[in-house]
């Protein structure tokens, strides 16, 4: 039997940096799937249609129904219970309702009663090129520490660098090759806890090792590690941080024994623990047939995704390179209704009056003919159906900053989409004004004085008896009349 296509989504809310630590995870992930021979795709908010779908990070935002729209399991790696990370319950519900997948048996207490959760851990990253001719002499960091510094952290380090050792502590905010290039440069990485749950950071220590640097890690008395971590890693206890790095690690024999336990790491593999998590997931979703044949009628429609993909939402761009659900150019001609198969969502159908919420975020001051655009989203919206617009402020410096712009806003701007509907062709159905709010460069609100945005609601109303009187007053025709054909 073929095995199904998988899918990785790392959910990273916009604008937020950490979500990029969840690569590491992910990659490895890659690795071991494709390794038993499965097609593994990968990609940031961004579910799969048809595929099973491995989530990292959601806790940070995902809404409980794309679980039942989309085959979906939860990659749990936070440290979860009450000394752990702070999570929300939604979170939690939602790991107790779902197929999930969890690095740490101690986790799965905190959400699940009954039913099988399978455990992953992680092992040697052969594509990371650690090796095994490794020379310490030329690193240039002698102690290299990453990730959040709190009090007890920093109180460790300050430990280490009692010792005389040149501790690194690198810059926050630098994930993937970037802070890998850093890691090579350090003759070991420390790592110490940051909840009192004190379980081992294994998401971290496997690819230290795996890139061919030593890694030094604290143990408290109810620190518990996988069995490849046991003599792959320089156990310290709390109290001996200091005098581990005075003695051992200045050492001559440091780099022979840092070598052995490189060498012991890579002898390890846990392919089996992704062979059985693949297993139950393909069992778990084996009965749910009717996914591949639904079609989804969109309420929510996103135009101009870009970087800022909606999951949940029907993202549509004209870029391919912003990987929308769709490519459409809402701009152009559109015959209605749109039957669209996407890799992504699946088949969808957009019809007349069937969206109840459109955003156009930065969208509209790059469309060349702006009228169509809000003519095809008028159509589009349901009477009451509402359209949330971000564009540029006029009056604001940066409002012709990027090239791409062919226009800017002020707030008569929207008055032919409400007022003089007619000027369009419009007839039943208009817009008009819900909200006008200024955005400083932040997207928070401002004054209009240092407005650096404007952010528009319009609502879609039909048109009064006088206004359809007005409209059939000013346009070149009448507005449509019956032809009044005699009966013969």
């Amino acid at each position: 039997m073929s095995l199904p296509s998988i899918h990785l989504c790392i959910v990273q809310p916009t604008g937020y940096v950490p979500s990029l630590g969840f690569i590491d995870q992910a990659r490895y992930f890659r690795y071991q799937f494709r390794r038993l021979g499965a097609q593994v795709s990968m990609g940031k908010n961004r579910l799969r249609h048809g595929a099973i779908n491995f989530v990292f990070g959601a806790h940070l935002q995902f809404e409980p129904e794309l679980a039942r729209r989309f085959n979906c399991v939860f990659v749990n790696l936070e440290q979860l219970g009450e000394a752990g990370a702070k999570v929300a319950p939604a979170y939690l519900q939602l790991l107790s309702t779902s197929l999930v997948v969890d690095y740490d048996k101690s986790n799965v207490e905190v959400y699940r009663k009954d039913g099988e959760v399978p455990i992953v851990t992680f092992g040697y990253a052969p594509y990371l090129g650690g090796g095994r001719d490794i020379s310490f002499d030329d690193r240039s960091i002698d102690v290299l520490f990453f990730g959040s510094v709190n009090e007890r952290r920093q109180s460790i380090l300050q430990e280490i660098q009692a010792a005389n050792c040149n501790v690194g502590i690198l810059q926050f905010g630098i994930y993937g090759p970037e802070r890998d290039q850093e890691i090579r440069r350090a003759k070991a990485v420390f790592n110490c806890h940051f909840y009192d749950t004190a379980r081992f950071e294994q998401a971290r220590a496997f690819q230290c090792l795996s890139l061919g640097v030593p890694l030094i890690s604290e143990r408290t008395a109810t620190t518990s590690s996988p069995p490849q971590f046991e003599d792959s890693v320089f156990w310290v206890p709390s109290s001996g941080v200091r005098a581990f790095f005075e003695n051992e690690f200045r050492a001559s024999t440091f780099g022979e024994m840092a070598r052995r336990k490189l060498i012991n790491f890579a002898a390890y593999d846990v392919l089996d623990q992704y062979a059985a998590a693949l297993k139950h997931a393909r069992q778990y979703f084996m009965a749910r047939t009717g996914e591949a044949t639904t079609v989804w009628r969109p309420e929510r429609l996103h135009i101009g995704s870009g970087k800022d993909y909606m999951p949940g939402w029907f993202n549509v761009d004209i870029a391919e390179s912003a990987e929308p659900d769709a490519l459409l150019d809402l701009s152009g001609p559109l015959e209605l209704p749109v039957r669209i198969s996407c890799m992504t969502v699946g088949p969808v159908e957009l019809l007349p009056e069937s969206v109840q919420f459109i955003y156009a975020n930065n969208v509209l001051e790059h469309v060349r003919d702006l009228p169509r655009l809000m003519t095809n989203c008028l159509r589009l919206l349901k009477q009451g159906g509402q359209m949330l617009i971000d564009v540029p402020y006029e009056h604001a410096s940066s409002a012709w900053q990027d090239p791409t712009h062919v226009r800017a806003f002020n707030e008569n701007s929207w008055s032919y989409y409400s007022d003089w509907f007619w000027y369009f062709g419009w007839f039943d159905s208009r817009f008009t004004m819900h909200t006008l709010e200024y955005l400083d460069g932040k997207l928070g609100k401002s004054t209009q004085k240092q407005a650096y945005f404007m952010r528009v609601r319009l609502e879609k109303v039909l048109t009064s008896a006088a206004e359809r009187s007005i409209a059939r007053t000013m346009r070149a025709d009448f507005g449509g009349l019956p032809n009044d054909d005699m009966a013969m």
